[in-house]
């Protein structure tokens, strides 16, 4: 029996595309469908439109595409033919994706957002935020979760070689669909600039950018959004403050007195950002010996006493989220752009992470700022 267009369509309907996640046939890029009755079969023709001439994934929406038709009965052959989506098409797939609105507007700011949104924060430079940043967001990513992560450290941008992401994000006009690796959507003003150009921008510039990543990117429906913080209380905190402010803080730092003290400094921005501190994350806790002792080469005691301090000052509870040990497999799994929780999930900076991003995944976003669906009635 040769299939038919209505069958060939519904195994296209199974055809996710790589970058905004959802079927091909939802975003309308299955421009035709041809069935060739041949003497050893059905040869398949399917048009699909790209959303853009270059997209990079060209050659796996064919494979895909091949693999869905190819399976069904009757069929000899399929040649896939690609095309691009017209300025009227990519209009109309922009304003599905944004739910209806023409214009872009921060989805993680909407009264009735469910995506936890976590600002990863620390006092200084140096106490890895942004591997602990990487980490919790493909561990989170294992556990089943839709993860982002918003590389919001202008200048020390390091998210895109710590997920082993080369890929160029793709540009529907004015709209940016996100690489995905490890199964996390990822945006960094790394994949814009050249490599080795510094970024040389003020405040203003700066909280452009972080708006756009927000608004301009399709994040589709997440979970979580992990924003990798640069460190200090600089304008890219505030702004954080301003554009998500359902945000909450995660505070990294050593056990070293002096990285605690100004890792407390960046915590305590809550009290004038209103933001809620989720907890402290310690970072290169000890070094464990071959003998199984523990060497504290940052000393020790700095994570819990930020906790402590940061539970004073706001008058809530913050807790010591987890100690990270010194790993060598840490280093080199960042280095090589696929983190420890994946490469070695059982090492010991690795069981701490999941232990972490475990403990973040199940936590419910707070009521505050949404609409609880209630309207008064009169006597």
């Amino acid at each position: 029996m040769s299939p038919t267009v209505e069958s060939v369509t519904a195994a296209l309907a199974g055809v996710v595309d790589p970058e905004i996640r959802r079927p091909i046939t939802e975003l309308r890029m299955v421009r035709s469908v041809e069935v060739l009755d041949g003497p050893e079969g059905a040869e398949v023709v399917v048009g699909i439109d790209l959303t853009t001439g270059g997209c990079p994934l060209r050659d796996t929406i064919t494979r895909d595409v091949t693999a869905a038709v190819q399976a069904l009965e009757g069929v000899a052959s399929v040649r896939v033919e690609m095309g691009v989506m017209s300025d009227e098409q990519r209009t109309e797939l922009r304003t599905m994706l944004r739910g209806g609105a023409a214009e872009p507007v921060i989805p993680f700011a909407q009264p009735d957002s469910l995506t936890r949104v976590y600002a990863i924060a620390s006092g200084k430079g140096g106490v890895g935020k942004s591997s602990v940043t990487a980490n919790l967001a493909v561990a989170m990513a294992a556990e089943g979760l839709s993860v982002g992560v918003v590389d919001a450290d202008v200048y020390g941008f390091s998210i895109p070689r710590m997920l082993g992401v080369t890929q160029q994000p793709t540009k529907v006009d004015d709209m940016i669909i996100p690489p995905v690796a490890h199964g996390v959507k990822v945006i960094s003003i790394g994949m814009f600039v050249p490599a080795g150009r510094a970024v040389v921008w003020r405040g203003p510039m700066l909280h452009r950018a972080l708006q756009q990543f927000l608004a301009d990117v399709f994040w589709g429906d997440l979970d979580v959004l992990l924003l990798d913080l640069p460190p200090g209380t600089g304008d890219i905190a505030i702004s954080v403050a301003q554009l998500l402010p359902s945000s909450e803080l995660v505070v990294v730092t050593t056990p070293q007195a002096a990285a605690a003290e100004v890792a407390e400094r960046a915590g305590s921005i809550a009290l004038q950002t209103r933001q809620n501190v989720v907890g402290v994350v310690e970072n290169m806790s000890w070094l464990e010996q071959p003998d199984g002792t523990r060497l504290e080469v940052f000393g020790s005691g700095g994570g819990q006493t930020v906790a402590d301090n940061l539970a004073r000052a706001t008058g809530t509870p913050v807790p010591l989220m987890g100690q990270v040990p010194l790993d060598l497999t840490l280093r080199e799994a960042g280095d090589g752009g696929t983190p420890v929780t994946i490469t070695a999930p059982d090492s010991p900076a690795a069981t701490v992470l999941r232990d972490v991003a475990r403990s973040l995944s199940h936590r419910s976003r707070g009521l505050a700022g949404r609409s609880l669906g209630l309207s008064p009635v009169g006597r």
